[in-house]
């Protein structure tokens, strides 16, 4: 053995032994770091230590919320032709079970508790077989506390609650009024059909298959003045949600739009008198144009979040593609008037004392 590799056998040997007690170093150092708390509802995107200084505050603007309420509009069709809907039939797409699947898996995955089916009309697709597969998978194979779809309600059968109704935690309808001719001049009209008498039925179904009953209410120019005291404590709701005429570029105003929703349009003061008028229902849920517009996590039907601060729906890119993280970032979502206008509340069926 030369004289050379006799003096590099030493220096391999040291070199081994200081990494091995560098690794220790790290690791002892780790285990005496103190530990961060994030912030509910938050994932943070650096390492979970605390350092101190301007790389700490790199790191914390580097946060992005976690989806933790979702709103899957999975398509734009309807069957209804509502003068004031922001979210109306620009495509006829809608993702093939699987991949729907897929997407939701990988929002669990990053911190959802709670999805919401919402369209267009749900029950459309496949007669609700689609939503009906979609709720089962979210309950049964996510585990998700909370499973939700909103609809009109026109098209839901009670062989449906019989499928599903197990699955799902909470069915919201919308009724902007308990006048018909006021629903047929917002476009809620089921022709021979009263939409009113609808209600009370899918009402009756939810008691019977423990569904938790919810009532969505878009204030307008044509329901402003209606007093609906008698008719929603008589329905008694978990949730009365009542929401002001929003304006959407692209959707119900502007040059793209598919509707009209100008003459729709009341002022602040008008929906504060009416929060007024109904201030003892005590299931009520108000929200502004200001609590509504940026205080949502809407997917629309290629998986994309889109952002309405501007005004306007523009999208991400799909998580399917970017993943949720990647995709997040450009929602325009924001939490703290999220959490201010009560989004967050006991939303799983499990939890509520309800006398079905």
């Amino acid at each position: 053995m030369s004289f050379s590799v006799l003096v590099r056998l030493p220096v391999a040997v040291a070199r081994a032994v200081l990494a091995l007690l560098r690794g220790q170093l790290g690791a002892l150092c780790w285990s005496l770091a103190p530990f961060s708390l994030s912030l509910p509802g938050w994932r943070w995107v650096s390492a979970p230590s605390a350092p101190a200084g301007p790389r700490h505050q790199q790191e914390k603007d580097n946060a992005y919320p976690a989806p933790t309420s979702v709103n899957y509009h999975f398509t734009r069709q309807c069957n209804y032709k509502c003068g004031f809907c922001f979210h109306t039939a620009k495509t006829s797409f809608v993702l093939p079970l699987e991949e729907a699947k897929r997407g939701l898996a990988m929002l669990r995955e990053a911190g959802m508790e709670k999805i919401n089916f919402s369209g267009g009309e749900p029950f459309l697709q496949d007669r609700g077989e689609f939503v009906g597969k979609l709720v089962q998978f979210c309950k049964q194979e996510l585990k998700l506390p909370s499973v939700s779809i909103v609809s009109n309600g026109s098209l839901i059968r009670e062989r449906w609650f019989k499928k599903y109704g197990v699955y799902l935690d909470i069915l919201a309808i919308s009724c902007d009024s308990f006048n018909e001719d006021v629903n047929v001049l917002i476009g809620r009209g089921q022709g021979k059909k009263n939409h009113v008498e609808n209600l009370h039925k899918l009402r009756q179904w939810c008691r019977e298959y423990a569904v938790a009953f919810k009532i969505n209410s878009v204030i307008n120019r044509f329901n402003v003045e209606e007093d609906m005291n008698d008719q929603i404590k008589a329905l008694n709701p978990v949730r009365w949600k009542v929401f002001q005429c929003l304006l959407i570029e692209g959707e119900n105003t502007g040059e793209d739009a598919l509707r009209e929703a100008e003459k729709f349009v009341i002022g602040d003061e008008e929906f504060e008198q009416f929060l007024h008028r109904h201030k003892d229902v005590s299931c009520l849920v108000p929200e502004s144009n200001q609590k509504m517009r940026d205080s949502y996590l809407i997917l629309d039907e290629y998986m994309r979040f889109l952002n309405c601060t501007n005004g306007r729906k523009e999208p991400s890119k799909s998580i399917l593609d970017v993943g949720v993280e990647a995709a997040i970032k450009f929602s325009g979502f924001d939490e703290k008037m999220f959490l201010e206008r009560g989004g967050k509340y006991v939303w799983s069926k499990a939890d509520m004392k309800l006398d079905w």
